[in-house]
């Protein structure tokens, strides 16, 4: 990821926003908010954009206001719900739906992914004409959030790239059979992505195991993937960690006059 900090003027500590290291077209653009640069306070500190986690308000509406500042088209926030729905993006503007995926061609929306340990994996072609973004916790990962999220970008698989955002590292993801046997059950080859600890217990690589879903798909041009919420503690809001905090937002979007 490149950081923004040399622009703000901030030290490394105080990272405020990252953008997606990968070769996309100019016109695609990307924000990744930290946990840094808001107003929340408390177990929220500083910059939550989640709504439902039970921050003041105000304090949420802010913070998205200092996000809104850096782009040019609205956020499209969704309820995300663990599901494998996925939407348009200016469909969302008017009334947020319960899903965990958007599309968009039209370069009027933000496709945003909101996270805290899950997994925001954002999507665009070699074209710059289609972006996307997903929710993909476990669940949603096991379900079929990106298999769903590429068949509605409807273009060739091979034109794809997609971007692992930051998401709980596999030294942190302690999982139960249930998880293991969700994923291997349907893709024998996952068990590469856990490490058995004993007791039915393992430890999952969720960024192993998105790339083996992508590349199954056909997708073969995958970026990111290097962070870990629970650990790098002073950058990220981190659920397993710390139970009741914030949440950051992975967006992604067309910009037409780039």
């Amino acid at each position: 990821m490149k950081s923004l900090n040399e622009t703000l003027g901030l030290t490394a500590r105080e990272t405020v926003f990252l953008q997606a290291d990968w070769p996309a077209p100019a016109n695609v653009k990307t924000l990744i908010t930290t946990r840094n640069g808001g107003v929340s306070t408390g177990v929220y500190q500083s910059l939550n954009v989640g709504a439902h986690v039970g921050d003041v308000p105000e304090h949420v509406a802010r913070n998205r206001e200092i996000v809104q500042q850096q782009i040019h088209v609205p956020v499209a926030y969704l309820n995300q719900i663990h599901s494998t729905k996925v939407v348009a993006a200016t469909d969302a503007l008017a009334k947020i739906p319960d899903a965990d995926a958007s599309v968009d061609t039209t370069g009027q929306a933000a496709c945003a992914s909101m996270t805290a340990d899950c997994l925001p994996v954002l999507f665009c072609n070699r074209a710059g004409t289609v972006v996307a973004a997903a929710h993909a916790g476990w669940r949603g990962l096991a379900g079929g959030v990106l298999q769903n999220t590429v068949r509605a970008m409807q273009v060739v698989p091979l034109e794809i790239m997609a971007y692992l955002g930051p998401a709980i590292g596999p030294e942190a993801f302690e999982v139960g059979q249930d998880v293991f046997d969700a994923f291997t059950e349907q893709m024998p080859s996952a068990e590469r992505a856990f490490e058995s600890i004993g007791g039915g217990k393992y430890l999952a690589d969720i960024y192993a195991l998105a790339r083996m879903v992508l590349q199954r798909e056909g997708v073969s041009m995958i970026y990111g993937g290097e962070h870990c919420t629970v650990l790098e503690r002073d950058s990220f809001f981190s659920y397993r960690r710390d139970g009741q905090t914030g949440r950051m937002v992975s967006l992604i979007w067309l910009e037409k006059d780039a």
